[in-house]
């Protein structure tokens, strides 16, 4: 991906080791290092951070409502009223605990993706597809520049492009670090109440 190739044209040959700048992680490694010094490993760092913390702040906010609303559905479903006109209260089991856990992390995890998925667009940009300008002794392109080419290449659903597999991908990631989240902090509460007794 870092080398730019285009495939769509042309048969991939595993064998053709000329046309790629790099032949392994350390290889590359090795070249960025002695080619840029340092600076060339975090190259696309301060627009990651641009684009992370925000996605984080999204999800985090998106997750809290998606508990809600999960939990306010399960709630009107499984709650029954009484003779007395009173509500009983259901109780959740651990399994349904994780199943809502799961369920809101996918969700927040969408609606993340969507609304930093602009973001994702120019640091993929930048870090990976214009940064091959640099080799052709043109400077490297601003954040502007970058936001310019993509209006220009597909309009404003060109910071869309790939949004599918991000959606997906942040969902799937999500829900996984949740629910272990969510797990061993049930398992190590419950370690911490047998110690006490």
């Amino acid at each position: 991906m870092v080398q730019g190739n285009d495939y769509s044209n042309q048969k991939i040959s595993t064998c053709d080791q000329k046309s790629n700048k790099y032949m392994n992680g350390i290889d590359a490694f090795r070249k960025i290092l002695n080619t840029n010094g340092p600076r060339g490993l975090y190259r696309g760092f301060g627009i990651s951070i641009m684009t992370y913390a925000p996605s984080n702040a999204v999800w985090w906010a998106s997750y809290s409502v998606a508990q809600r609303l999960v939990w306010g559905g399960i709630g009107s479903y499984m709650c029954n009223e009484n003779e007395n006109g009173g509500v009983v209260a259901f109780t959740p089991d651990s399994r349904t605990v994780m199943a809502v856990q799961g369920v809101s992390a996918a969700m927040a995890g969408g609606v993340s993706a969507l609304v930093t998925m602009p973001l994702d667009t120019i640091k993929t940009r930048l870090q990976v597809l214009d940064s091959s300008d640099d080799n052709n002794g043109r400077k490297v392109p601003t954040i502007g520049q970058t936001v310019r080419n993509l209006v220009r290449e597909g309009g404003w659903m060109a910071f869309y492009r790939g949004l599918g597999p991000r959606w997906a991908s942040m969902s799937m990631s999500a829900t996984t670090m949740i629910t272990t989240y969510e797990l061993l902090k049930r398992l190590s509460t419950k370690n911490q109440e047998n110690l006490i007794r």
